[in-house]
């Protein structure tokens, strides 16, 4: 028998590697012999580079960088030197866990050290970048990436902005002259799990903004100051991609990967999968088990367990969800490829006891699994 292991990082408790261990124990409890594949995965979001790097041999590099509100920090990239790829989370550099609560703000915040990252890429050779671009802490629709890469961002005195997306409503110039050259000859691919637009209702200051730090009329003038921000660069560089989906991803960082670095977006799990070769590992398996932290209606837009679905599905190859926990709406799912989902806890316990407790939950549910499965199919 054959079972790929195909699982998110339960966030704050496990990383994806983590997690598909402790099902492996679960598994092998029942099945001894049974061939476990495990295949650690992620969205774009945080656990990314761990995920490639588990799978692919890669190694784990770090820099320094100008964090989110301007105060060094060390932020690790992946490289793959076998095809000079760079992967690439924004928010090792501009990550919202990088700034304490009471300081967040997305007025100032800035993605300048996910440009510096960029650059570190840039001298070590890179052909391609992955750029994974969740869980920022910026609303600067990727102007401070730029400016690390040479873009000058200047007002109607000549002089360069001061970081952050409010100061992009006082844009006036956008000069390229001293834009890196060496990003012509590179790939930038963008993997993210959410496709909202840059602006608007739906664009990255109004859905994401006030967990960032911004009231309600900051998210009005920061939408403004994007929108102010694209029509310049549409003007600059002849194409205006605000709408397009995943432009909005990260504070608006997936906009300005696309309109100065030509980046192609996709979904994360997407990238992720072709990396460490899931296709490849489906084939032939009895079954699949993938999870994450929660499952539940928004596991739709592009997460984890859907991606892994489709590509199981394609293969005619069931699939089962082991998730920290079922939310709203999770049965949705079972109409894109899930055949079946479990809660890890068996009764009442706090998050923190979850957490803590989550390998041994992990083992003990996968351990369920393996026995109905078995009796089901002595029948």
């Amino acid at each position: 028998m054959k079972i790929v292991i195909a699982p998110d990082s339960f966030k704050d408790s496990l990383s994806a590697q983590g997690v598909a261990e402790a099902i492996a124990l679960g598994l092998a409890q029942v099945w001894p012999q049974a061939t476990l594949v495990k295949c650690p995965m992620a969205d774009g979001g945080e656990g990314t580079v761990e995920s490639i790097l588990a799978a692919c041999e890669g190694q784990l590099r770090r820099t320094c960088v100008r964090g989110p509100l301007g105060a060094p920090v060390e932020a690790a990239w992946g490289w793959l030197p076998h095809n000079h790829t760079a992967i690439i989370e924004m928010a090792e550099a501009s990550g919202l866990q990088l700034v304490p609560p009471g300081q967040r703000d997305a007025c100032i915040s800035s993605t300048f050290g996910t440009g510096e990252l960029i650059r570190a890429a840039l001298d070590a050779g890179a052909q391609r970048v992955i750029l994974a671009i969740g869980g920022s802490a910026t609303n600067d629709g990727g102007a401070g990436a730029m400016q690390a890469l040479g873009v000058k961002l200047l007002d109607a005195q000549g002089q360069s902005l001061i970081p952050g997306g409010l100061a992009l409503a006082q844009l006036a110039q956008i000069d390229l002259s001293e834009l890196d050259p060496r990003l012509a000859d590179v790939r930038f691919d963008i993997a993210a799990d959410v496709n909202n637009p840059l602006c608007g209702p739906h664009g990255a200051s109004a859905i994401f903004g006030p967990q960032k730090g911004a009231s309600p009329a900051q998210v009005q003038q920061l939408d403004q100051a994007l929108g102010h921000f694209a029509q310049l660069c549409a003007q600059a560089l002849g194409r205006d991609v605000r709408d397009e989906p995943g432009s909005g991803a990260a504070g608006g960082l997936g906009f300005a990967a696309k309109t100065f670095l030509g980046a192609r977006f996709q979904a994360g799990v997407e990238v992720v999968a072709e990396l460490v070769g899931l296709a490849d590992a489906v084939k032939g398996a009895d079954l699949v088990i993938t999870g994450e932290g929660r499952f539940d209606a928004q596991t739709l837009r592009g997460k984890t367990p859907f991606g892994v679905a489709r590509i199981a599905s394609q293969q005619g190859v069931p699939v089962i969800v082991i998730a920290g926990t079922l939310g709203e709406g999770y049965q949705a799912l079972y109409e894109h490829g899930i055949d079946a989902a479990f809660a890890v806890t068996s009764g009442p316990m706090t998050l923190e006891q979850a957490c803590a407790e989550a390998p041994r939950l992990l083992r003990e549910r996968a351990t369920d699994i393996a026995r109905v499965w078995k009796l089901a199919a002595k029948r």
